[in-house]
């Protein structure tokens, strides 16, 4: 049997526990060898909005993963010149690991909304598994009614209710908030210490 490979993209501005309780249920629900974490280097989705440094966000990602074994973190779309596009990384990551590698690329299921007017949607569901993570009390119907009939590469995995979200956490840097036990302590200090959010 090839590899199961968790491909988690995102903003990471900064991680949070959310995204490292998605990471782990997808372990174990879809039972992947491993989950690699993704940073964006320049989302092209929020070209209008203020993204911290693609380095700041790369190492806070390796500070939270660290503890797990069964997680790592890429380099690739922070070292990609240019917009940062899911089809470039998972072409990519294809290249990478080869045949026999199962790719699933994991995702809130608000962002598995918008794939459909990211860049060559049709590549990307023929290149990977799509997971849409919710968590209970989200609306399934909603979801539903939104996309097209769900696509066959698209699974819907429910996760633990963790109500953070990096905007919030953001906000609460600018306000002089507290963070603890929302993203794990190293992550805490690197923010602290770059002075990010402020």
């Amino acid at each position: 049997m090839g590899k199961r490979l968790g491909v988690m993209g995102g903003t990471f501005d900064p991680i949070h526990y959310g995204h490292l309780v998605t990471a782990e249920e997808a372990l174990v629900q879809l039972r992947l060898d491993e989950v690699l974490f993704v940073p964006t280097g320049r989302p092209w989705m929020k070209e209008h909005e203020v993204v911290s440094a693609a380095e700041d966000r790369y190492l806070m990602t390796v500070i939270a993963t660290a503890s797990n074994p069964r997680f790592s973190v890429s380099r690739m779309e922070i070292d990609r010149e240019g917009a940062t596009y899911t089809a470039d990384t998972l072409r990519s990551l294809r290249e990478q690991t080869g045949a026999g590698t199962e790719l699933f690329f994991i995702s809130g299921a608000d962002a598995i909304l918008e794939i459909l007017h990211w860049r060559e949607p049709e590549e990307v569901f023929e290149l990977a598994h799509f997971i849409a993570a919710t968590r209970p009390g989200y609306d399934l119907a909603h979801f539903e009614a939104a996309a097209p009939p769900l696509h066959p590469e698209i699974t819907v995995m429910q996760v633990p209710a963790l109500a953070i979200s990096s905007t919030d956490i953001r906000r609460r840097v600018a306000d002089g908030r507290p963070l603890r036990y929302l993203v794990p302590e190293g992550v805490k200090s690197y923010i602290e210490k770059r002075e990010l959010y402020r």
